[in-house]
């Protein structure tokens, strides 16, 4: 089972470009979209064979998330439940029989770190929330997670310590989610690769200088590894300042959930 998240950075601006053949090379079972930036009825995009499922911001134009999913879902939550939390359209949850799919778009400190104090808030609330689903089904979170855990997660560490992306702060709530049973699926397979990353400043030619980060991850609970094949970043795929990441699954009938905990 084949698994793409990807930040577009605007759907309809991608939608010029390369997307609708991008979508069908990928070829994915499941596909997750974060800062889609549209509104209910501003696009028409309904692939053939997948069931689509959109979370819009209450503020036109702004992040936003979609996916895109061929086996059809048990049910569908958008956001945390948490109205303070649930107004930019971030988080869409996909529950199947055996495990849960998460698409996320965590909210940016800004420069200066000006929101650091709500998107500590909201790390808080999303980690409860994804502990709690992984009591009852195994859970797959993508997304574009707005930080870079270790300085090898970025191409110039010393210049952005305490900077949005690389803050004390952040590290420490992406931390805290992998303390709680959670693996950053590329670093288990790639535990030393250097200079992958999944985005790049579109100011001085940052990208074909390869000066990137790495924020958009697959995070797997723990004891969904054993059946994790692959993660990958697809770094040759252009039109947004972000590319895509992989996540490669065993089919769904051996992802097999964990009895619910007292």
């Amino acid at each position: 089972m084949r698994l793409v998240s990807w930040n577009v950075n605007g759907l309809r601006a991608i939608m010029k470009k390369d997307f609708p053949e991008q979508f069908r090379r990928f070829d994915a079972d499941i596909l997750g979209l974060q800062e889609i930036k549209l509104q209910e009825g501003q696009i028409d995009f309904a692939p053939e064979g997948y069931h689509a499922f959109w979370n819009y911001a209450a503020r036109p134009g702004y992040s936003g998330t979609a996916v895109f999913t061929k086996p059809e879902p048990l049910a569908v939550h958008y956001g945390l439940g948490i109205e303070e939390h649930d107004q930019e359209g971030r988080v869409i949850t996909l529950e199947f029989e055996t495990w849960f799919f998460i698409t996320v778009y965590t909210p940016n400190a800004q420069d200066g770190l000006r929101r650091i104090d709500y998107r500590e808030a909201w790390e808080d609330a999303f980690r409860a929330y994804v502990v709690e689903l992984d009591r009852r089904k195994p859970v797959v979170i993508c997304g574009d997670l707005n930080v870079a855990n270790e300085p090898i997660d970025l191409a110039n560490p010393e210049a952005n310590v305490g900077n949005a992306g690389f803050s004390d702060e952040e590290r420490a709530k992406f931390k805290l989610l992998l303390a709680a049973g959670f693996v950053d699926s590329f670093r288990h397979f790639y535990p030393d690769a250097a200079d992958r990353y999944t985005w790049w400043s579109y100011r001085t030619r940052a990208r074909s200088r390869n000066v990137g980060w790495r924020i958009d991850y697959f995070v797997c609970s723990e004891r969904l590894m054993p059946h994790v094949r692959e993660a990958g970043i697809l770094d040759e795929e252009m039109g947004s300042d972000h590319c895509p990441v992989t996540l490669v699954l065993d089919p769904p009938d051996v992802l097999l959930p964990r009895e619910p905990q007292d």
